[in-house]
Protein backbone atom coordinates (compact mmCIF):
# COMPACT_ATOMS: atom_id res chain seq x y z
CA UNK A 1 0.00 0.00 0.00
CA UNK A 2 2.72 2.53 1.04
CA UNK A 3 4.85 1.79 -2.77
CA UNK A 4 1.61 2.27 -4.11
CA UNK A 5 1.43 5.44 -3.19
CA UNK A 6 4.89 6.31 -3.59
CA UNK A 7 4.43 5.35 -7.02
CA UNK A 8 1.14 7.21 -7.20
CA UNK A 9 2.64 10.74 -6.17
CA UNK A 10 5.70 10.58 -8.12
CA UNK A 11 3.52 9.85 -11.35
CA UNK A 12 1.52 12.80 -9.99
CA UNK A 13 4.40 14.74 -10.27
CA UNK A 14 5.34 14.01 -13.26
CA UNK A 15 2.02 14.71 -15.05
CA UNK A 16 1.96 18.01 -13.17
CA UNK A 17 5.40 18.88 -13.96
CA UNK A 18 5.16 18.31 -17.71
CA UNK A 19 1.75 19.59 -18.28
CA UNK A 20 2.61 23.00 -16.38
CA UNK A 21 5.87 23.42 -18.64
CA UNK A 22 4.12 26.90 -19.92
CA UNK A 23 2.80 27.96 -16.08
CA UNK A 24 6.66 28.61 -15.62
CA UNK A 25 6.88 31.13 -18.40
CA UNK A 26 3.72 32.78 -17.73
CA UNK A 27 4.37 33.19 -13.99
CA UNK A 28 7.70 34.95 -15.05
CA UNK A 29 6.21 36.78 -17.58
CA UNK A 30 3.37 38.37 -15.52
CA UNK A 31 6.20 39.35 -12.95
CA UNK A 32 8.53 40.65 -15.21
CA UNK A 33 8.11 44.25 -14.60
CA UNK A 34 7.77 44.34 -10.74
CA UNK A 35 10.77 45.51 -8.07
CA UNK A 36 12.69 42.49 -7.25
CA UNK A 37 10.60 42.79 -3.91
CA UNK A 38 6.93 42.82 -5.36
CA UNK A 39 8.41 40.29 -8.12
CA UNK A 40 8.91 37.59 -5.31
CA UNK A 41 5.91 38.87 -3.31
CA UNK A 42 3.77 38.03 -6.62
CA UNK A 43 5.66 34.78 -6.99
CA UNK A 44 4.79 33.84 -3.39
CA UNK A 45 1.30 35.08 -3.18
CA UNK A 46 0.57 33.40 -6.84
CA UNK A 47 2.18 30.15 -6.23
CA UNK A 48 -0.58 30.20 -2.93
CA UNK A 49 -3.16 31.15 -5.00
CA UNK A 50 -2.65 28.80 -7.72
CA UNK A 51 -1.79 25.63 -5.14
CA UNK A 52 -5.31 25.97 -2.79
CA UNK A 53 -7.25 26.45 -6.40
CA UNK A 54 -6.18 23.57 -8.51
CA UNK A 55 -5.92 21.28 -5.15
CA UNK A 56 -10.00 22.71 -4.80
CA UNK A 57 -10.67 21.60 -8.53
CA UNK A 58 -8.93 18.57 -8.17
CA UNK A 59 -11.07 17.48 -5.28
CA UNK A 60 -14.25 18.00 -7.15
CA UNK A 61 -12.99 16.43 -10.20
CA UNK A 62 -12.39 13.08 -8.00
CA UNK A 63 -16.31 13.56 -7.45
CA UNK A 64 -17.62 14.60 -10.47
CA UNK A 65 -15.93 11.49 -12.42
CA UNK A 66 -18.33 9.18 -10.09
CA UNK A 67 -21.03 10.06 -12.03
CA UNK A 68 -22.04 7.32 -14.86
CA UNK A 69 -20.37 8.25 -18.37
CA UNK A 70 -18.61 11.10 -17.27
CA UNK A 71 -15.94 8.71 -16.56
CA UNK A 72 -15.79 7.37 -20.42
CA UNK A 73 -16.37 11.07 -21.35
CA UNK A 74 -13.06 12.18 -19.23
CA UNK A 75 -11.09 9.32 -20.94
CA UNK A 76 -11.64 10.70 -24.17
CA UNK A 77 -10.88 14.58 -23.27
CA UNK A 78 -7.46 13.12 -21.60
CA UNK A 79 -6.94 10.50 -24.35
CA UNK A 80 -6.56 13.89 -26.39
CA UNK A 81 -4.75 15.80 -23.90
CA UNK A 82 -1.83 13.12 -24.32
CA UNK A 83 -2.13 13.52 -27.47
CA UNK A 84 -1.67 17.30 -27.73
CA UNK A 85 1.09 17.35 -24.99
CA UNK A 86 3.34 15.35 -28.25
CA UNK A 87 1.93 17.13 -31.08
CA UNK A 88 1.16 20.53 -30.21
CA UNK A 89 4.57 22.65 -29.80
CA UNK A 90 2.22 26.20 -29.14
CA UNK A 91 3.00 27.79 -25.85
CA UNK A 92 0.81 29.74 -23.48
CA UNK A 93 2.69 32.74 -22.97
CA UNK A 94 0.60 35.55 -24.18
CA UNK A 95 -0.05 36.27 -21.05
CA UNK A 96 0.42 40.15 -20.25
CA UNK A 97 3.18 41.65 -18.63
CA UNK A 98 1.72 43.35 -14.71
CA UNK A 99 2.28 46.40 -13.64
CA UNK A 100 1.48 46.29 -9.90
CA UNK A 101 2.02 43.63 -7.21
CA UNK A 102 -1.87 43.02 -6.97
CA UNK A 103 -2.52 42.64 -10.89
CA UNK A 104 0.85 39.77 -11.19
CA UNK A 105 -0.63 37.80 -8.12
CA UNK A 106 -4.49 38.03 -10.10
CA UNK A 107 -2.76 36.96 -13.24
CA UNK A 108 -0.62 34.09 -12.03
CA UNK A 109 -4.06 32.80 -10.35
CA UNK A 110 -6.17 33.08 -13.45
CA UNK A 111 -3.44 31.71 -15.67
CA UNK A 112 -2.76 28.72 -13.72
CA UNK A 113 -6.33 28.00 -13.42
CA UNK A 114 -6.84 28.27 -17.26
CA UNK A 115 -4.09 26.48 -18.11
CA UNK A 116 -4.53 23.68 -15.35
CA UNK A 117 -7.54 22.25 -16.24
CA UNK A 118 -6.22 18.90 -17.67
CA UNK A 119 -4.12 19.07 -14.91
CA UNK A 120 -6.97 18.67 -12.60
CA UNK A 121 -8.69 15.67 -15.00
CA UNK A 122 -5.61 14.11 -15.26
CA UNK A 123 -4.71 14.04 -11.68
CA UNK A 124 -8.07 13.01 -10.69
CA UNK A 125 -8.04 10.35 -12.46
CA UNK A 126 -4.96 9.07 -11.72
CA UNK A 127 -5.41 9.33 -8.03
CA UNK A 128 -8.12 7.46 -7.68
CA UNK A 129 -9.86 9.46 -4.93
CA UNK A 130 -6.35 9.23 -2.75
CA UNK A 131 -6.95 13.36 -1.23
CA UNK A 132 -4.31 12.70 0.69
CA UNK A 133 -1.29 11.94 -2.28
CA UNK A 134 -3.38 14.69 -4.12
CA UNK A 135 -2.56 17.33 -2.04
CA UNK A 136 0.61 16.16 -1.65
CA UNK A 137 1.60 15.46 -5.67
CA UNK A 138 0.18 19.19 -6.19
CA UNK A 139 1.29 20.97 -3.15
CA UNK A 140 5.11 20.02 -3.74
CA UNK A 141 4.77 20.51 -7.71
CA UNK A 142 3.90 23.78 -8.03
CA UNK A 143 6.48 25.08 -6.63
CA UNK A 144 8.60 23.11 -8.47
CA UNK A 145 7.11 24.67 -11.41
CA UNK A 146 7.06 28.05 -10.20
CA UNK A 147 10.42 28.64 -8.20
CA UNK A 148 12.64 25.70 -10.56
CA UNK A 149 11.04 27.06 -13.93
CA UNK A 150 14.01 27.69 -15.79
CA UNK A 151 15.49 24.13 -14.42
CA UNK A 152 12.19 22.42 -15.62
CA UNK A 153 11.94 23.73 -19.13
CA UNK A 154 16.08 23.13 -19.44
CA UNK A 155 14.90 19.25 -18.34
CA UNK A 156 11.88 18.81 -20.57
CA UNK A 157 13.63 20.34 -23.81
CA UNK A 158 17.03 18.46 -22.42
CA UNK A 159 15.72 14.69 -22.07
CA UNK A 160 12.10 14.90 -24.44
CA UNK A 161 11.79 11.39 -22.71
CA UNK A 162 10.31 12.95 -19.61
CA UNK A 163 7.44 14.17 -22.04
CA UNK A 164 6.74 10.93 -23.52
CA UNK A 165 6.51 8.96 -19.93
CA UNK A 166 4.26 11.95 -18.57
CA UNK A 167 1.81 11.65 -21.84
CA UNK A 168 2.38 7.32 -22.00
CA UNK A 169 0.93 7.63 -18.27
CA UNK A 170 -2.04 9.77 -19.46
CA UNK A 171 -2.77 7.85 -22.05
CA UNK A 172 -2.27 4.49 -19.87
CA UNK A 173 -4.80 6.77 -17.17
CA UNK A 174 -6.82 7.50 -19.82
CA UNK A 175 -7.83 3.87 -21.27
CA UNK A 176 -8.26 2.82 -17.05
CA UNK A 177 -11.11 5.74 -16.75
CA UNK A 178 -12.80 4.20 -19.94
CA UNK A 179 -13.01 0.67 -18.45
CA UNK A 180 -13.76 2.19 -14.99
CA UNK A 181 -16.72 3.73 -15.91
CA UNK A 182 -18.31 0.03 -16.33
CA UNK A 183 -21.55 1.13 -17.86
CA UNK A 184 -20.23 2.78 -21.43
CA UNK A 185 -16.92 0.46 -21.30
CA UNK A 186 -19.45 -2.97 -20.98
CA UNK A 187 -21.49 -1.27 -23.84
CA UNK A 188 -18.72 -0.24 -26.50
CA UNK A 189 -16.01 -3.08 -25.38
CA UNK A 190 -17.54 -6.00 -24.24
CA UNK A 191 -15.51 -7.96 -21.74
CA UNK A 192 -12.43 -7.80 -23.06
CA UNK A 193 -9.28 -7.82 -20.70
CA UNK A 194 -9.03 -5.09 -18.85
CA UNK A 195 -5.19 -4.28 -19.42
CA UNK A 196 -6.28 -4.30 -23.46
CA UNK A 197 -7.57 -0.71 -23.73
CA UNK A 198 -4.94 1.36 -21.59
CA UNK A 199 -2.10 -0.31 -23.28
CA UNK A 200 -3.95 0.37 -26.84
CA UNK A 201 -4.47 4.11 -25.87
CA UNK A 202 -0.75 4.60 -24.11
CA UNK A 203 0.11 3.26 -27.98
CA UNK A 204 -1.87 5.66 -29.66
CA UNK A 205 0.11 8.42 -27.44
CA UNK A 206 3.41 7.50 -28.16
CA UNK A 207 2.75 6.99 -31.86
CA UNK A 208 1.54 9.80 -31.87
CA UNK A 209 4.50 11.57 -30.21
CA UNK A 210 7.34 9.84 -32.56
CA UNK A 211 5.05 10.54 -35.94
CA UNK A 212 5.06 14.27 -35.12
CA UNK A 213 9.17 14.14 -34.30
CA UNK A 214 9.50 12.19 -37.79
CA UNK A 215 7.43 14.58 -39.95
CA UNK A 216 9.19 17.47 -38.35
CA UNK A 217 12.30 16.19 -38.58
CA UNK A 218 14.51 18.27 -41.30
Amino acid sequence: MLWDNIVLFLEIMLINIVLSGDNAVVIALASKNLPVAQRKQAIWWGAFGAIALRVFLTLAAVYVLDIPYIQGIGSLLLLWIAIKLLVDEDGHSDVKEASTLGKAISTIILADFVMSLDNVLAIAAKAKGEVGVIILGIGLSIPIIIWGSNLVVTLLKKFPVLVFLGAGILGYTAGEMFMADEQISHLVLGDIPHYVLPTVTTVIVIVSGVLKKLIVRP
